[in-house]
């Protein structure tokens, strides 16, 4: 039986922290304050600051290889490419937060248009549902060491309804089936930083 969440260690050095933000530089991209599925900004349900990495960039290739390992070893999921080939580079100060969510479920993915005898559609229906990726796999790269923030922590919903934390060691990737409840509670000191993204692959038969 496959767990839910798998984690890695990566032994980021703390160098690289500094490095990867001075990179993002390279794509002139300022941070903005998240935005959920269709650009509609709710800071009530997320309060954030992010900016987008593309997935040439040498991250890329480095959260990918934890991904392969991770669904080699528990998911066995049927996966493609990291969704739109970006990667979310995501900053939590002071009084931010991201409530209870899931990355994926029925609401995000494609809705069929023709039903029963109808016709309409159905041409549309079979090209969408036969080249439809859905996110899978979502993950979390801990760039912020433990003790440079206080709340901040990431939570998750097991299927029992118990919720557990995942670690806060800089450095460390935490990887999970996109349909789990999680959130971000909220920072009462300092910043947590962290590149965040989701896996896609056909949808699930």
């Amino acid at each position: 039986m496959a767990y839910q969440s798998i984690w890695f260690n990566t032994d980021l050095p703390e160098n690289l922290v500094d490095v990867i933000e001075e990179d993002i530089k390279k794509f002139d991209v300022e941070m903005n304050d998240s935005r959920l599925y269709g650009d509609a900004l709710n800071k009530e349900k997320r309060n954030s600051y992010n900016a987008w990495i593309p997935t040439t960039h040498w991250l890329g290739g480095f959260i990918w290889n934890y991904v392969q390992r991770a669904n080699r070893e528990n998911f066995l999921y049927d996966l493609t490419n990291i969704d739109g080939e970006a990667m979310q580079y995501t900053r939590y100060e002071t009084g931010q937060f991201y409530s209870w969510h899931n990355d994926a479920g029925l609401s995000t993915q494609y809705k069929p248009m023709s039903g029963n005898n109808r016709e309409q559609g159905r041409a549309n229906d079979f090209v969408n549902e036969n080249i439809e990726l859905v996110r899978k796999l979502s993950f979390v790269l801990q760039l912020s060491a433990h003790d440079e923030y206080e709340g901040g922590n990431l939570q998750l919903l097991d299927e029992a309804g118990k919720c557990y934390f995942a670690p806060r060691k800089r450095g460390t990737i935490i990887l999970f089936d996109s349909r789990t409840q999680h959130r971000v509670l909220k920072i009462t000191r300092g910043v947590r930083k962290s590149i965040v993204g989701w896996t896609v692959g056909p949808r699930w038969k």
